[in-house]
């Protein structure tokens, strides 16, 4: 998977290509929140003037090809957004126009032969290029890459402000003035005065003098949860309508700036950390909101350490922004979740790229050590398996993508050889029509899997406890189908890759049954005083 910063700077090229479908009927998108209330004039001002820009560099021009009977490969190729390399074969989404190639492109190239726009293609230039939003472009550069938060006035980790690595990954800060005050920390002084760590509670019983916190919370094993995953930990999620013509509305686009702003990552809706009610109309909930519901202490404990493109190899370019103080905090529940990026890149040829075994025991076993000197005692890790991604071939290949919809013109396997042609497939080795490689990549996963079952069954640490659960998609599918589902209706369907929220959700579900039954002491104990909780300080000052 690419990096966070190119897959927003790659974003256009998904919206370009959507022009040939532009009246699709496709998939129908379940609504998704909206939250315009929480945010300020650098989203607004970024999304705005990102807009005008296309519009008025690129408007008239793709006006001009589509008239001229130009489908969206020839735009994009046109325009300089496709290229082709030398000795590199063509690539393509959409069928090729009926005269040749060549012909074709240098009457398009014609059309806009005197048009700024190749100029500014040409040139490098993007929107952060602007002297009005280099600053703001750099700023949001460097939350994107540290995975902090861009506003954190206490620094401490935490945040008032939801999305660039805000409280949609984290729990919301409650004094973002004073790096003392912060989601998951033991009360200071039972939090008398004060609401040390953000949980809600927080006051003196007038009826008999005892600290609320004392009351309610000691002796209940409050513990936050913490996800170290990369892009399918963080939902990545693209909304179908957003290159569907027939979808589109006035609302399609009113939660656009918050998923720009969250690197088109849903973490406030995922299957570990979500706190916000499921769009998708289904009763699960996540890991998070369970403990929550086990004990009203854990409010706001969680943290979403996610990155796209994350992997054993580059998490510790990162891990530094997770927060935990060994003296201070209450212990944490970590999941380490990479499953895909050990695996999956986008080269045309994979294999060589893909981690190894022994390099894997390396890089886990250096973020674990980090996790020992960091996490409380009392703690718990569980390292997640990989899949066996052959699943996405079998259930979508000859499936019609949203782009294809409308003429029936691009199923999930032309998708794959077109991202595997311009070498940007969030995974080669598993979106491929070469059966081979599909099972080379298979195989690849489950050595790393079964490194990381010998991992947790053999190694100690002083602070936390290490458990090992499989990445077992075939229970989820079989439970779906249970449901009256197909196994595709679990696939993004946009990149046809990543896991959907409804599979988030059965994943938290069947993770939540497994502990209970296997290992019950990681969740804690259950809170008597919930009610109490519920009725003395309501939701607690919500999410």
């Amino acid at each position: 998977m690419q990096s966070p910063w190119k897959i927003l700077m790659v974003a256009p090229l998904f919206l370009l290509l959507s022009l040939q479908s532009s009246a699709s009927p496709a998939y129908n998108d379940l609504s998704r929140p909206s939250y315009s209330n929480g945010h300020t004039c650098v989203e607004k001002l970024f999304l705005k003037t990102t807009c005008y820009l296309v519009i008025d560099k690129f408007g008239s021009d793709i006006i001009k090809l589509l008239s001229a009977d130009m489908n969206a490969d020839v735009v994009c190729h046109t325009l300089e957004f496709c290229k082709q390399n030398t000795g590199q074969p063509l690539c393509h989404l959409y069928p090729l126009p009926k005269e040749t190639w060549k012909f074709t492109l240098e009457k398009a190239r014609r059309i806009v032969k005197k048009s700024p726009i190749l100029r500014y293609s040409r040139s490098g230039s993007d929107i952060c290029s602007l002297p009005i939003l280099a600053k703001i472009c750099q700023k949001i550069k460097s939350a994107i890459e540290q995975s902090v938060p861009f506003k954190d006035v206490d620094s401490d980790k935490y945040s008032v402000f939801p999305t660039l690595r805000g409280y949609h990954w984290r729990g919301r800060d409650c004094n973002d003035s004073d790096e003392s005050v912060y989601p998951g920390r033991r009360p200071d002084n039972w939090d008398v005065h004060q609401d040390s760590n953000c949980n809600g509670i927080w006051g003196i019983d007038p009826k008999d003098g005892i600290p609320y916190e004392k009351k309610f919370c000691e002796g209940s094993q409050p513990r936050g949860i913490i996800l170290l995953g990369d892009s399918a930990g963080a939902h990545f999620h693209i909304s179908p309508e957003w290159i569907t013509a027939s979808q589109m509305s006035l609302n399609s686009f009113i939660n656009l700036p918050t998923a720009l702003t969250d690197e088109l990552d849903w973490p406030q809706l995922s299957g570990v950390t979500g706190f916000l009610d499921s769009t998708v109309g289904i009763k699960e909930k996540s890991i998070y909101l369970r403990l929550w519901k086990r004990n009203h202490c854990n409010h706001r404990d969680y943290q979403n350490i996610s990155r796209n493109g994350a992997s054993s190899r580059n998490l510790r370019k990162f891990i530094e922004s997770l927060s935990r103080n060994k003296m201070l905090d209450y212990p944490a529940i970590v999941i380490y979740a990479m499953i895909g990026n050990d695996v999956c890149n986008g080269k045309s040829d994979p294999v060589p790229a893909m981690t190894t075994p022994e390099k894997l025991y390396s890089n886990v076993m250096q973020t674990l050590k980090h996790l020992n000197s960091h996490l409380p005692d009392g703690s718990h890790v569980i390292l997640y398996g990989l899949p066996d991604g052959t699943f996405l071939w079998d259930n979508l290949h000859n499936r019609y993508h949203p782009l294809g919809q409308l003429n029936k013109d691009v199923t999930y396997a032309h998708l794959y050889s077109f991202l595997n042609c311009l070498q940007v497939s969030p995974c080669h080795g598993w979106m491929s029509s070469n059966k081979t490689l599909r099972t080379l990549t298979s195989e690849r996963a489950e050595q790393l899997s079964n490194t990381l079952k010998k991992i947790a069954a053999s190694e100690k640490f002083t602070n936390f406890d290490l458990f090992y659960m499989d990445f077992a998609f075939h229970e989820i599918i079989q439970e779906w189908q249970k449901r009256g589902g197909q196994p595709w209706q679990l696939i993004e369907p946009v990149d046809g890759f990543h896991p959907n929220e409804v599979a988030l959700l059965l994943f938290a579900d069947r993770f939540w049954e497994k502990v209970q039954l296997q290992w019950p002491q990681i969740l804690g104990k259950k809170n008597p005083f919930n009610p109490q909780i519920k009725q003395v300080f309501g939701d607690q000052g919500g999410h």
